[in-house]
């Protein structure tokens, strides 16, 4: 059975290249009938906070990541990773080195000083236990000093390293804590991972890893390193590109199915495909997909995808995911009136909607309670003449079947009478009914709001 993973470190939020390695993970195991488990790397003790662990699961909830079975913690299992240790130093494939940092330092200085490499080999690697002194101590990893180790990689192909350019790695520190390299592979073995799917900023960590899967006799995973997310300008993401973390993309109105879309081709491909549900990204997804460039975040894209996904969304889902925007920018919540409104407007308010902003702005007119007043802009289309035509509308609105074919004709007779064209009509109408620019049709909003409601609205701008 296919296993993949996310390990995210709490030390921050989760950023949206961690979010589209999750998405990989996640496409990859739910293609292949597999498990997706999350694992949080909490043992930078300074910095990981439960605060920030909680935004990270907030965030792949928001994206609609479900895992199997409950969050690992790395830092609760650091006995086992200090086992692994011991049983690396008790079959000879680790050893116990006695150099301090001092020391330790003092080597890189002078090597550096004298041309050579800064490469630390341990003068305590082949030394007899019976002369070892009464001192703290780090094990290290007895790496082979001849050969090659390569890493075939899903993505990136076999990636080969020379033995002697590895140094004699730390396992556990002489506090007796795990190092970072050791616990990543102790938990996903333990774990069963099959595929490690992450970021290739960690490509040169898989030698290392992996050197310690073999010296355990342990099978290593499937590597796949993904190229990481660049901005517009061919830079790193970063905050100088805009929103960086998940969370914020939640609060800026992006759909989670758009985003999920969006960041799914950002970096893989199914032909020319762009647009594409959940349930066919998990049919098509496979490794071999992944590019090996780094892909280009473009924000006209993703609204773009998102507005594609607002248009086809079920409309009780949409409302829903809505109500998750306004808590996640702390706004108020909707009352029993608006939400209703809300739900016979959706089928009118998603066209062209490319985030929750938008359509709410379009939903102005079922959000706000009379008297409407107008917005700069919209006011500016109640002149005398529109007034006089809204006036001449009203009367005749009070005996309308209100069925939009009727509707459509009533207003075009009355804009006639004026000697004018119907969209004469629509901008003063959509100045009355919503008091925006931006919204609907003129006949939508009268069959949402209904007889009643337009018709007061109608009669309290003729007033």
């Amino acid at each position: 059975m296919v296993v993949t993973r996310f390990a995210p470190s709490p030390t921050g939020a989760l950023h949206i290249g961690g979010a589209r390695t999750a998405l990989f993970n996640w496409l990859y195991a739910r293609a292949k009938g597999g498990k997706f488990l999350l694992r949080i790397e909490d043992t930078d003790k300074a910095r990981s906070t439960p605060e920030n662990a909680q935004a990270i699961l907030d965030g792949l909830t928001w994206l609609g990541l479900d895992w199997d079975g409950e969050p690992v913690s790395q830092a609760s299992r650091a006995e086992r990773h200090r086992e692994v240790a011991e049983e690396l130093l008790a079959n000879g494939r680790a050893f116990k080195c006695f150099s301090t940092q001092d020391e330790i330092e003092a080597f890189r200085e002078q090597a550096k000083a004298d041309g050579k490499s800064t490469l630390f080999r341990s003068p305590w690697r082949d030394i007899p236990e019976a002369q070892h002194p009464d001192a703290p101590y780090v094990i290290r990893l007895r790496v082979p000093r001849d050969g090659e180790t390569t890493v075939p990689d899903a993505v990136q192909g076999d990636v080969t390293w020379k033995n002697d350019q590895v140094d004699d790695l730390v396992l556990l520190r002489s506090d007796g804590t795990p190092v970072y390299m050791l616990a990543v592979v102790v938990d996903d073995h333990d774990m069963e991972v099959t595929h490690v799917i992450r970021g290739d900023d960690h490509l040169a960590n898989s030698i290392r890893q992996t050197l310690i899967y073999k010296a355990m006799a342990w099978d290593v995973p499937v590597m796949a390193h993904i190229p990481l997310i660049f901005g517009p300008d061919g830079k790193k993401l970063s905050k100088r590109h805009g929103a960086t973390g998940a969370a914020e993309y939640q609060a800026l109105g992006y759909p989670a199915a758009g985003m999920r879309n969006y960041l799914t081709r950002l970096g893989w491909s199914h032909g020319d495909d762009e647009f594409f549900t959940d349930a066919q990204a998990r049919e098509w997804f496979d490794l071999d997909g992944i590019g090996k460039s780094p892909a280009r975040f473009d924000f006209k894209k993703l609204e773009n995808i998102c507005g594609q996904h607002i248009a086809v969304a079920d409309d009780a889902a949409l409302l829903q995911e809505l109500e998750g925007y306004l808590a996640a920018t702390q706004a108020p919540p909707l009352t029993d009136a608006q939400r209703d409104g809300l739900a016979r407007a959706m089928y009118c308010l998603k066209e062209r909607a490319k985030t929750f902003p938008e359509l709410i702005e379009k939903a102005h007119f079922v959000l706000s309670n009379r008297p409407i007043e107008p917005d700069e802009k919209s006011a500016a289309q109640l002149d005398d003449t529109a007034r006089a035509m809204i006036a001449d509308l009203t009367p005749r609105l009070q005996t309308a079947g209100w069925t939009r074919d009727e509707l459509e004709a009533i207003v075009s007779s009355v804009a006639e009478d004026h000697g004018l064209k119907l969209g004469k009509l629509a901008g003063p109408l959509r100045a009355t009914l919503a008091g925006r620019s931006v919204s609907p049709s003129v006949f939508d909003m009268m069959l949402v709001l209904g007889k009643e409601e337009t018709i007061s609205r109608l009669e309290d701008q003729a007033a």
